[in-house]
């Protein structure tokens, strides 16, 4: 099978024949990848950022997978050759406390599709029963293979603060690039705040307004503008898709009395005095991805049209063009690769 493999670190990613994958366990499901979503993780694991998550080449990238069923193992009993699938990145036992407790993503005995053991960059990807999920009649494996990761990032975000966008309350989307465009939805589909969406980018600023949000700002002096905006009390409620050290001194200048900072991109330092924090009694939290419950949900979400992903399609050939342009922040959406 064509596959596009890490060899080593800060390379361009190989475009290599190799044997499909075999099942060796009778639980396990091999899967034709008709659509790989392409990540900011994947720029971070080719820089060799991604050690303490489990990288280590040579690996095939990939962790925003989706396709049908090609072949199941005997104890395989909830998907079938030819059923449309979305594949769960992280791999859970389904044992331990925290996988028990509905929180996979932090299961004892962790792997990640694409990271720690081969993903989706290939014509075909062997994972567990458990990491699938059927998609409804209608929707196309290739259309939502980004939401594996990108939707259920931004859905764990919202969902844990969807209490504190109240009426009235004003909620402050940080990047709209390929999870904040599906977080701005989901606070006007799991809340009622009025959505600002921040943006230094014109095409991702009119998605913005394209998705409905309600006040669309650059982020060139956006601190006074939301101040303004909202007769200086701040928002309730700011979500940093960026994670970098302007976006975390902005997100925190503009959070009102009793705010919360939700922390979803990374790569800056979060820096404040804890007399200001509890002085105004602000909260910051931080967010990995979803659960597989949290997956499925979008899922369901998608299928009935509340949400929408917008994607571009490229050929498995042209990974390291799509990478490129994803580095140089040319993406807007989500890019997805077609290995067929």
């Amino acid at each position: 099978m064509k596959a596009a493999l890490l060899r080593e670190y800060h390379s361009p990613l190989e475009l290599v024949e190799r044997p499909i994958p075999e099942l060796t366990r009778p639980d396990q499901v091999r899967v034709e990848v008709e659509g790989a979503g392409v990540c900011a993780t994947d720029l971070h694991a080719i820089e060799g950022l991604m050690e303490p998550a489990g990288v280590s080449p040579p690996l095939v990238l990939g962790h925003e997978n989706a396709g049908r069923v090609e072949a199941v193992g005997d104890l395989v009993s909830t998907v079938a050759v030819g059923d449309p699938v979305l594949l769960y990145p992280p791999y859970s036992c389904g044992l331990c406390v925290a996988c028990r407790r509905g929180n996979d993503m932090h299961c004892d005995r962790h792997a990640f599709t694409g990271l720690s053991v081969d993903g989706g960059f290939a014509e075909y990807v062997v994972v567990d029963e458990r990491s699938l999920v059927k998609l409804p009649p209608g929707v196309e494996p290739a259309a939502v293979a980004p939401h594996a990761d990108a939707g259920i990032t931004a859905y764990h975000a919202v969902r844990k603060v969807a209490h504190l966008a109240a009426p009235g309350t004003t909620a402050v989307i940080l990047g709209v690039g390929g999870v904040g465009h599906i977080a701005l939805q989901l606070v006007r589909e799991l809340g009622s705040s009025a959505v600002v969406a921040v943006d230094p980018n014109e095409r991702r600023r009119r998605l913005a307004e394209e998705l409905g949000a309600d006040t669309v700002l650059d982020s060139a002096g956006v601190v006074d503008a939301v101040r303004e905006l909202t007769g200086g009390r701040g928002a309730e409620l700011v979500l940093d898709f960026v994670g970098s050290d302007r976006t975390h001194a902005d997100g925190l200048g503009m959070l009102a009395r009793a705010g919360t900072y939700s922390i979803v991109g990374y790569g800056g330092t979060l820096s404040i005095p804890s007399a200001a924090m509890v002085g105004s009694e602000q909260a910051a939290i931080a967010n990995l991805v979803g659960s597989w419950t949290d997956l499925w949900e979008v899922v369901q979400l998608h299928g009935r049209g509340r949400l929408t992903l917008r994607t571009e399609t490229h050929p498995l050939d042209a990974i390291n063009d799509v990478l490129a342009r994803l580095r140089d922040g040319e993406i807007t959406g989500r890019a997805v690769v077609l290995p067929g």
